[in-house]
């Protein structure tokens, strides 16, 4: 019944407005009447009063646009009423009681607060002065400036109470949209971390299979046995390239899919894999390390792994090089990982016209875990890839 009711006010304001502009303006003509009934048997005549109550209520209609206005000219019919001789009552007052509540629930607090002691003054001074009747000093003095100080605390608390709900709504819609967005965040950077591993699995795999089945198509007349072991690692390379990709795919499963791979991402451990894939397509890989040796953070070593395989692919595809060497530098925080080759260093630091983004995702994985790669000519020939990146993210 109640939220009925608060939805038919939200929807019909003028109506719930003309209802309570009626009621008051009762109020103010009883409180008219009952004020002008004296002991002494003299009584003002009745229409001062009820013409003042309905001027000042006719005000009343516009006190959500002109609020200050509004105030002015109830406390002016008001102090009118009490100039006549008639007692301040809260009948009287009513008029503008309502407007001094609807002025708190517009305005700001320093605005009510003004306006009320205006009021509060002038109705005070004029029932000292007028007052043929000679009522007691209470109900002239303290019981006007109470009845008109009650609608301001009212409206004020009203007013807070608004502004705290629409804040708390604000807060809520802000917390949905943050949610919302940060939920499409995380999953571009999903997208975006699937997409590297799709580029390196494929980029590396294809690079090597194609290097091993050139190699194989060179030699398949003048040395057929070597071309027999060739053909047998592009076996292993084209088999470890869809494990791989099935591992990579898999991460898009569901959690409670059976099929989904349990095989652990690969990392640093299995360098000596790589390098041995690369020697098969006629890429001499040495590798070596200085510093004392730490254990990497699943994300760093993941990430080591494959700008090491991704440096090398580039060897492979772009650089004239029959060598590379991968210096693996610890420091208590810090990996510093360099491939070089001695080939023409011809690598490009841009997308090639055919694609190829692989320096570009090189970058992105080391800044997803805090680190960055430099990339350049040697200074004697060749092309260097310059990892940094921290021990544990």
């Amino acid at each position: 019944m109640l939220t009925r009711w608060q939805r038919y006010t939200k929807d019909h304001p003028r109506v719930v407005d003309a209802a309570v502009i009626v009621q008051v303006f009762a109020a103010a003509v009883l409180g008219s009447y009952v004020s002008d009934l004296e002991p002494s048997g003299s009584r003002n005549p009745l229409w001062p009063g009820v013409l003042l109550a309905a001027v000042a209520c006719i005000a009343l209609w516009w006190h959500g646009s002109h609020p200050r206005t509004v105030v002015v000219l109830t406390a002016v019919c008001t102090n009118a009423a009490g100039g006549l001789g008639y007692l301040l009552t809260p009948l009287l007052l009513a008029p503008s009681m309502a407007a001094l509540y609807w002025l708190a629930v517009h305005t700001d607090r320093r605005t009510a607060r003004v306006y009320s002691i205006a009021v509060t003054a002038m109705l005070v001074t004029t029932a000292l002065l007028s007052d043929p009747y000679d009522h007691p000093l209470a109900l002239k003095t303290i019981g006007p400036a109470a009845w008109v100080l009650m609608p301001i605390a009212w409206g004020t608390a009203v007013r807070l109470r608004g502004a705290y709900l629409t804040a708390v709504q604000a807060r809520a819609e802000f917390a949905e949209r943050t949610r919302e967005e940060e939920a499409r965040h995380r999953v571009a950077e999903e997208r975006m971390r699937i997409a590297r591993e799709l580029h390196d699995v494929v980029a590396h795999h294809m690079a090597l299979a194609n290097a091993l089945a050139g190699t194989a198509a060179h030699l398949v007349t003048t040395r057929p046995e070597q071309t027999e072991r060739i053909l047998t690692d592009l076996v292993g390379t084209t088999s470890s390239a869809l494990r791989e990709l099935k591992a990579t795919v898999g991460l898009l499963r569901q959690p409670d899919d059976p099929e989904a791979p349990l095989e652990p991402a690969p990392g640093l451990g299995r360098l000596s894999e790589l390098t041995a894939a690369f020697a098969s397509a006629g890429l001499a890989v040495t590798v070596t390390t200085e510093g004392e040796e730490q254990p990497l953070s699943a994300g760093v070593d993941l990430t080591a792994f494959r700008i090491v395989q991704e440096a090398l692919t580039n060897v492979t595809k772009h650089a004239a090089a029959r060598a590379a060497q991968v210096r693996l530098a610890y420091t208590p925080d810090r990996l510093t990982i360099t491939v070089s080759d001695d080939g023409s260093g011809d690598a490009p630091l841009v997308p090639s016209p055919s694609g190829g983004f692989g320096l570009i995702g090189m970058r992105e994985r080391a800044q997803s875990v805090g680190g960055r790669v430099r990339a350049g000519h040697g200074p004697d020939g060749g092309f260097t890839v310059t990892t940094q990146l921290p021990i544990h993210v």
